[in-house]
């Protein structure tokens, strides 16, 4: 059996009592206090949970931005704890997309210039550069904006090109904080569609943290943080490949 195949077995993301704490005002918050979960290759998953419960602080540790006080966090059977900073920055780099509430786009730069910037990193040559990022925002229907400049975009399509740019890797995980946060209804809606489509077309797992009830309710599966302890709340649905999405 090959190192691929091997992987390919591992969960996705595998958390075996996760502990992480702050310290806020002089008291110590534990903002997830012995997290036990796993997360499968393709899901679509929606994290809710009321303000300043965790939600941010277990997509921060999905995404490799930081680490867990305690407990196992394993990517594809990798534990991140014991990872280098130099690997983690690769993982992100490589595996890893981010979507936030803010664009977080360049503002100097054009919608085909912020989305090359994610490739910048992986050392890809400029013409290919080019290539896929005109691909990306084809895929997104921003090619007519592809040179447009931030100020000049509305707000669902800098969230679009925010997309882009996280997906211009082919990251084998999208996490998304917020994405709808700062849309009215209509883009909103527009954006969780895109975000549906692109997890069935391309077969990505895709996380979400929000509040909107609306857009956790497109999600296969919904889990809920409440003083740092998770609760699954699964609904039977099937993810892109047809098989049952999995409760960790």
């Amino acid at each position: 059996m090959t190192e691929g195949q091997i992987r390919d077995m591992e969960p996705l993301y595998e958390l075996r009592g996760v502990r992480k704490s702050f310290r806020r005002h002089g008291a110590v918050v534990n903002a997830l206090d012995g997290v036990d979960l796993v997360i499968e290759r393709g899901e679509f998953v929606a994290i809710q949970g009321p303000t300043g419960q965790g939600k941010t602080t277990l997509l921060t540790l999905l995404g490799a931005l930081d680490r867990p006080d305690a407990g196992e966090l394993r990517f594809e059977g990798r534990d991140l704890a014991h990872l280098g900073e130099a690997e983690l920055a690769e993982l992100r780099a490589t595996a890893l997309g981010f979507v936030f509430q803010t664009f977080n786009l360049i503002p100097t730069l054009t919608a085909q210039e912020n989305v090359e910037t994610a490739l910048v990193p992986l050392h890809v040559e400029t013409e290919e550069r080019h290539k896929r990022a005109a691909r990306v925002l084809e895929e997104l229907g921003l090619a007519d904006r592809a040179q447009h400049l931030p100020t000049e975009l509305s707000g669902g399509q800098q969230q679009r090109v925010a997309i882009a740019r996280a997906l211009v890797k082919d990251p084998e995980v999208l996490l998304a904080d917020e994405p709808t946060g700062n849309l009215d209804e209509q883009t909103r809606d527009d954006i969780v569609a895109l975000l549906e489509g692109l997890w069935r077309d391309r077969g990505i797992t895709l996380i979400v943290v929000t509040h909107d009830s609306t857009v956790a309710g497109r999600a296969r599966r919904r889990l809920v943080i409440d003083h740092g302890t998770v609760a699954e709340r699964a609904d039977g649905q099937r993810g892109p490949s047809g098989e049952p999405t999995t409760a960790g």
